[in-house]
């Protein structure tokens, strides 16, 4: 199965149009200009087709199902109007200037995750792009954009505020956002990056539709009630029709990968894709991902958002994985968060101990098999097998952010020393570490969750629904309006901070983090056999050893709010300190740790502090 959907403009007026349906038995082309129907036919699977004439880039165009209703295209590349308005033909003819890219390896990658309504004034492609500099001079090497899919909004507007979604209720997963710049919008922003030597993934969702614009199960059985996920019935991936659905989300990575020159996806929540096929949907995704990467000359990622703890996703297909190059650890990121915010609410009830996090460190998974309180079962499984450059862990994101009720970042949860023990934990990782937007100069305004719909059942329902699921926090009050222009203008970051006071200091904090996990020898091993940790609870330490063939690093982190004396028993001497969180270049109270540590020297640790000894 390879058929390409949606409308393919051919060049010279000509477009071919292409759309799977089986739940009709007639179907047509409607131009929005001059009204006129363009009769389809009904070729092999149950595809509908015509080549037509004299279509023009920027045509409008519906379909018009059974001579009845006109609906916009499930492939559509632009919904210039909205999601209920008509689909736009594109012409993606393009000067690119990135033909000598060969893009970032995953084990380099230092990624950035950020929201592009949110991460200027302007909410826009284009207005990322004077930043990109900036983020290179920090260390980040990948971008990593928010959901683009077109989402609800008001019309008619001109004002980008008045699009306000996180992304991952869009319903036309092949059209860019327009409010966000449209197609050629993104396309500037990509040749961006590659000119300055970043990388760029997109977030795409493959585990559901949003509510709203959401018409596309009146082409046919895109959904089966065998499986439920969070947001309704799945997508059908395995039961009658589904090769074609498979199809329709397949050719969808390879459009944004082909079309926009993109450097890999991330893909959202994927243990809510539900397929129990010979051939699971993720390893098909991965083996055409993969051929493509072999036509292009370079490799394209595939990295999936999982809290299964199932290292089947990162396995190899032949032997029997699923093929993904990388998946998130969530594991690391509880463990680390609750030790840092003394977070017991919801999962964070499994974690909290000095213990898993030097798990983290070693398995990557806390959770391999072991009895989770709060899922109330025996959860994920080893993967010692698979290196420590599949794992992306982060100390804030989207999710962990923004669904809290508030959307506090780590900056309103532990103090400013509490911020850079976290980063120091993260950067230093042998892992992929991911950062949301602001975290390096440690933003403060919140992210909280904003979304703009037209039906005012669906905006009554997510108010209530947003209630409801903080019902147990109303001592704080309601959650902020998801649907008002406040909510989200708040979420807008505030950049100018960077340049001041301690947010300067964590910003160049973050970037020596960087410097030192790209040269120092131990730190740029990242094999998982060259790391040993290990803790003590009782004075809620954390530390490990990392190596390579002839350098050696001592990390110690303190979680105590306290100072503690430490003997770290080291087997050598000639330890020299390479840096103390709490030093004072780093707006902290001074370091007490010895310049020159010696194998049985006891050491006094500064409360929330991070020191890293080398040899």
């Amino acid at each position: 199965m390879d058929m390409q959907v949606g409308a393919r403009y051919l060049g010279n007026g000509q477009c071919k149009f292409t759309v799977w349906s089986p739940n009709v038995e007639a179907m047509s082309v409607q131009i929005v200009s001059s009204a006129q129907q363009i009769p389809m036919q009904r070729s092999q699977g149950d595809y509908w087709q015509v080549t037509a004439e004299d279509i023009l880039p920027e045509t409008l165009y519906f379909y018009q199902l059974n001579n009845q209703d006109a609906r916009p295209d499930p492939a559509s590349q632009s919904q210039p109007q909205g999601v209920h308005g008509p689909s736009q033909v594109i012409d993606h003819a393009f000067e690119w200037t990135d033909q000598d890219w060969s893009g970032v390896a995953l084990e380099d990658m230092i990624i950035y995750e950020l929201h592009v309504g949110t991460f200027t004034p302007e909410g826009t492609f284009d207005a990322i792009i004077p930043h990109i500099q900036t983020l290179k001079e920090l260390g980040v090497t990948a971008i990593e954009l928010m959901p683009i899919a077109q989402f609800p909004g008001e019309r008619p507007t001109d004002d980008p505020a008045a699009y306000r979604n996180w992304g991952y209720d869009g319903t036309y997963i092949y059209a860019v956002q327009n409010s966000y710049g449209g197609v050629n919008g993104l396309k500037r922003l990509v040749d961006a990056c590659h000119a300055q030597g970043m990388a760029i993934l997109l977030d795409v969702v493959y585990n559901h539709f949003g509510p709203e614009g959401n018409y596309i199960s009146q082409y046919g059985s895109y959904f089966t009630d065998s499986y439920r996920t969070p947001w309704g019935s799945a997508v059908n991936f395995d039961h009658v029709h589904s090769h074609h659905i498979r199809n329709f989300f397949i050719q969808n990575a390879l459009y944004w990968l082909r079309e926009y020159h993109l450097d890999g996806l991330r893909l959202d929540a994927v243990h809510a894709i539900y397929d129990l096929g010979a051939k699971h949907i993720l390893a098909e995704l991965a083996e055409n991902v993969e051929a493509l990467s072999q036509e292009r000359g370079r490799k394209l990622y595939l990295i999936a958002e999982s809290d299964a703890n199932d290292p089947r996703v990162i396995r190899p297909i032949d032997r029997g994985g699923y093929g993904m190059d990388a998946q998130w650890s969530d594991d690391f990121h509880h463990a680390l968060h609750s030790l840092v915010t003394g977070d017991k609410i919801g999962y964070y009830q499994d974690f909290g101990k000095c213990e898993q996090l030097a798990k983290a460190y070693q398995d990557s998974f806390v959770y391999d098999w072991k009895y989770s309180p709060h899922r109330q079962r025996f959860h994920g499984d080893a993967c010692h097998d698979r290196p420590s450059s599949q794992f992306v862990v982060c100390i804030q994101n989207h999710d962990q952010v923004g669904n809290r009720m508030l959307g506090e970042r780590m900056s309103e949860l532990t103090s400013f020393e509490g911020l850079k023990l976290a980063a120091g934990a993260l950067i230093l990782s042998p892992f992929i570490p991911l950062l949301f937007m602001g975290e390096e100069y440690g933003e403060e305004a919140p992210f909280t969750y904003f979304v703009s719909h037209s039906d005012s059942d669906l905006i009554h329902a997510v108010r209530e629904g947003r209630k409801r699921e903080f019902s147990a926090f109303h001592a704080q009050g309601d959650p902020p309006d998801p649907e008002s222009a406040e909510t989200f203008g708040m979420c807008k970051l505030n950049w100018d901070k960077r340049k001041e006071g301690k947010h300067r200091a964590l910003w160049l904090w973050y970037q020596h983090l960087i410097g030192l996990r790209n040269t120092v020898p131990a730190l740029v091993n990242r094999d998982r056999t060259h790391l040993k940790a290990g803790f003590d609870e009782e004075k809620r330490l954390v530390w490990w050893c990392r190596w390579s063939e002839d350098n050696q690093v001592f990390c110690l982190m303190n979680f105590n709010k306290n100072d503690v004396v430490h003997a770290p028993n080291l087997p050598e001497s000639g330890w020299g300190k390479l840096l103390d969180s709490t030093d004072k270049k780093w707006m902290g109270d001074g370091s007490q740790s010895p310049e020159k540590l010696d194998p049985d020297q006891e050491l006094t640790v500064r409360s929330q502090s991070f020191v890293l000894y080398q040899i």
